[in-house]
């Protein structure tokens, strides 16, 4: 289990890192002391899943992207971290919505390489 809470820390402390804030403010804002926020960010505390949304709430990120990530203590190039996104994009759309955005990126690479 200490995997997941590792995972989750780690995502926690990405979004934490993007929005820009310590983990003071983001203790402040969600209602926790800030050594909580670190335990989480270092996998040490398992909260629960209100602790979690309340911490997604502030850093104002939908829930389920806390849990979508790649293996921990694995190097992540610049074209993996993309992909990740696109798919994170995707993740909730329908399947004739990712038809179509499929259909549209294969347009724009035969239009590309035909030249």
């Amino acid at each position: 289990m200490s995997d997941i809470l590792k995972l989750v820390g780690a995502k926690i402390l990405d979004y934490r890192k993007e929005k820009g804030i310590s983990q003071e403010e983001l203790g402040e804002l969600a209602g926790f002391h800030f050594s909580y926020i670190g335990g989480v960010e270092r996998g040490e505390r398992n909260l629960s899943l209100t602790n979690i949304g309340k911490i997604a709430d502030c850093l104002d990120v939908d829930l389920y992207k806390l849990f979508s990530y790649v293996s921990i203590n694995k190097e992540v190039s610049e074209k993996e971290k993309i992909i990740r996104d696109v798919l994170i994009n995707l993740i909730d759309k329908e399947p004739k919505e990712i038809n179509m955005i499929n259909n549209i990126i294969e347009e724009i690479f035969d239009t590309f390489y035909e030249k």
